[in-house]
């Protein structure tokens, strides 16, 4: 399957990586220990695992998790719900929640990720869209792919402003993503411009990543999917919200109607697997890491440039490897794909993907449609010719798909 060159490129890259290896098992470590704290608190029985039909009431399970999801983001309230198709529908249902009478809603690192720019009315993707209902958008643009913090605490001082969005992850950006210290540090200047802003994260790709959450360092949201980290490669689908009651409670008005909010529901059956996702999940987190953190040494040593790069400290599971050319693009992915366990033979295309503006081509041959926790590599076909690499249920795995990734590359 593999070359002999290939392989001990492999070998040489892991033996590298030794240091950042352990101190993503000391994290892992110290996530289990919170989760598994949460459901002992709680009381997890052989009861909250099934589930229900029809309207949902009384369903131990999802109250259940739903606490538990709480005690561990540092929360008042969550909402987690299978009924959410992807992490864009979480954070509407946040960003609607948040909404009152024609306020500014802004993102705080220049403009949202792709889907979301429909969501808000920036790009015409049909009716409903927060700026059919009158909502102003604004965005503080970055400064050399950093956070503005003097632009943000200016514009956040308007009293107009109702919500501020901070993505943490880059999504198709190439600036950094954020650390929860920084996400703490932006906090702080919003909340003494604009005590009244209320704060959303969208959390996605980076829930276990480090010890805290944003929620712990004065955000007053977060949002995210359960086919990325919290899921742990077993919840079917599904996202999640925590933070302040009254934005949970917000949100979940829009998911179902007022007078029903969170009381309806019906899990069908899913409570097992999102109960022992999210226990597997820091675990399954740290596998990911480790397959970013090698497959970026592995590229390194190949004369690419990585982002982050090997290493440096991870704050969400994304990779990025700058390939240079669009052939290169279609390689490597082709490469990932071969190593999947589903749909290994088929050959990813660049398609028009709905919710972006430019064709993408993505490998991801995974037991769950879109699940970014399994090895997935997509990218827009669009310079600087990019693939964004995320996810990996097991190392070996992981590796095993980066590698013939590079074998296709090396291919004359």
């Amino acid at each position: 399957m593999l070359s002999e060159k290939t392989r001990r490129l492999g070998e040489r890259a892991q033996a590298e990586m030794g240091e950042q290896f352990a101190r993503i098992d000391c994290i892992a470590q110290r996530n289990t220990e919170k989760v598994l704290s949460a459901f002992q608190a709680h009381r997890v029985s052989e009861g909250c695992l099934g589930g229900t039909t029809g309207y949902g009431y009384d369903d131990l399970g999802r109250e259940t998790l739903e606490k538990i999801y709480a005690q561990i983001f540092g929360a008042e309230d969550a909402l987690v719900r299978v009924d959410f198709v992807n992490g864009t529908h979480p954070t509407t249902f946040a960003l609607f929640g948040a909404w009152t009478r024609w306020y500014i809603q802004l993102p705080a690192v220049g403009a949202p990720y792709d889907t979301l720019l429909g969501v808000i009315g920036v790009t015409d993707k049909g009716r409903g869209s927060l700026k059919d209902w009158g909502v102003e958008y604004r965005q503080v643009e970055l400064v050399e792919d950093k956070p503005d913090l003097k632009g943000l605490e200016r514009e956040a001082a308007d009293p107009r402003v109702g919500a501020v969005l901070i993505q943490r992850s880059r999504g198709y950006a190439t600036r950094a993503s954020l650390s929860v210290e920084e996400i703490g540090q932006m906090c702080r200047i919003i909340r003494r411009a604009n005590p009244k802003a209320a704060i959303l994260v969208d959390n996605c790709y980076g829930e276990f990543v480090e010890e805290r959450e944003p929620t712990q360092v004065g955000a007053d949201l977060v949002v995210g999917s359960l086919i990325k980290n919290p899921g742990g490669g077993l919840a079917p689908r599904g996202g999640y919200l925590a933070g302040r009651r009254n934005l949970v409670e917000g949100a979940a008005m829009r998911l179902s109607c007022p007078g029903i909010g969170k009381e309806c529901g019906a899990t069908l059956g899913n409570n097992r697997a999102m109960f022992q996702g999210l226990f597997l999940a820091p675990h399954t987190v740290a596998q990911a890491l480790k397959t970013a953190v090698f497959a970026a040494r592995v590229m390194e040593l190949l004369g690419y440039r990585a982002e982050p790069p090997s290493g440096q400290v991870r704050h969400d599971i994304i990779q990025m490897l700058h390939m240079g050319s669009p052939e290169a693009v279609r390689r490597f992915c082709r490469g990932v794909q071969q190593g999947a366990p589903v749909d290994s033979y088929v050959t990813p295309e660049p398609w028009a993907m709905p919710g972006y503006d430019s064709p993408v081509i993505m490998a991801a041959g995974a037991f769950i449609q879109g699940a970014s926790i399994e090895l997935s590599a997509d990218a827009p076909m669009r310079e600087p010719y990019t693939v964004y690499l995320q996810g990996g249920l097991t190392y070996e795995s992981g590796k095993l798909g980066v590698l013939l990734a590079v074998e296709r590359l090396l291919e004359t």
